[in-house]
């Protein structure tokens, strides 16, 4: 406090409204704490659509860039034109991948959350001891007459000297049945953290190719040099948890110095899906903890993998994304 007038030199939450282009009208928080940066969507689920450390870029963000609601958010495959990227997007809860386009019941690619605004949202910051803390909180209603009614209440936190931002979700059932649960928590990874010679770490007692079933020799941890029009990958990890059930994965790049980690507990999500599109123009790896696969919900179902959350259930998870180097 001796070396600052206003402790906004170095930290903050601001509430801005953007206003060109396909954003426009999107409110978020922009948040500074030290050398760790980020903005969280207001209008899309609350989540990290950017985040840097010490003004190096982490995310990735696809070719239509920031976005605020459109009208692709519902529409099957679509999706993929609003579909930005961004550090972190929510998927779920009704379904997670591969849409289902029945006409009478449609499912969006990567379900609803993700594009659901936030309501009751507090933002503080403020001094704890000799902790600033920087605290955003808000809930999402994912509900439909004679439909479910979930609801998501998040929770994140940074703090001023930390490289960590920790997410607590707490999804609960207000509906009087049991409902799908399929939760995907989509981080993306982009340049320059992410280059030719990053690598990628995951703790994994057995990796498998999506539609395969034996074991892939294929180099899933090793990054490359971008390659044009280069079909992506997806690859299914069978997860080594610790003793206190959480696990970490990581992108590093050796050349810069830091990587990032993506730590996770194995009760609410046990199983870890990796996206790796070396594409020129889509260059990005998709670090992706999770309760189910990647091919929609009438798969899960077909397969007897679908999780359900039962009338009044209350599930709690919590998501760390840590810079470390």
């Amino acid at each position: 406090m001796k070396k600052t007038g206003s402790i906004q030199q170095i930290a903050y939450v601001r509430k801005v409204t953007f206003e060109e282009g396909a954003a426009a009208g999107l409110r978020a928080y922009e948040v500074k704490a030290g050398e760790l940066a980020f903005t969280v969507a207001i209008d899309k689920c609350l989540d990290i659509v950017e985040m840097t450390y010490k003004g190096v870029n982490l995310n990735f963000l696809s070719k239509p860039g920031l976005m605020n609601r459109q009208r692709f958010d519902s529409s099957g495959f679509e999706a993929q034109k609003s579909i930005m990227g961004g550090m972190f997007f929510t998927c779920g809860t009704s379904n997670v991948g591969k849409p289902d386009l029945t006409p009478d019941a449609p499912l969006p690619m990567h379900g609803y959350l993700r594009s659901t605004p936030a309501e009751h949202v507090c933002a503080d910051a403020f001094w704890d001891g000799d902790v600033y803390r920087i605290v955003i909180s808000g809930e999402m209603r994912q509900a439909a007459l004679f439909g479910e009614n979930i609801v998501l209440r998040r929770t994140i936190s940074a703090e001023l000297g930390s490289s960590e931002i920790k997410i607590h979700d707490e999804y609960v059932n207000e509906g009087f049945g049991d409902e799908p649960f399929m939760l995907l928590y989509h981080c993306n990874v982009g340049y320059p953290l992410l280059d030719e010679g990053s690598v990628i770490e995951v703790p994994a007692l057995e990796t498998v190719l999506k539609g395969e079933t034996e074991k892939t020799e294929l180099p899933w941890n090793r990054v490359g040099a971008p390659v044009d029009l280069l079909p992506e990958q997806v690859f299914y990890h069978k997860i080594r948890f610790d003793e206190n059930g959480r696990a970490c994965v990581k992108v590093k790049n050796p050349k810069l110095g830091i990587g990032i980690c993506v730590e996770f507990p194995e009760k609410e999500l046990p199983n870890f899906t990796q996206w790796k599109s070396m594409a020129s123009g889509d260059f990005v790896v998709g670090l992706e903890p999770c309760n189910c696969h990647v091919d929609g919900q009438k798969w899960e179902e077909e397969n007897g993998t679908l999780h359900r959350i039962g009338a009044g259930e209350r599930r709690c998870v919590d998501l760390v994304l840590r810079v470390e180097g």
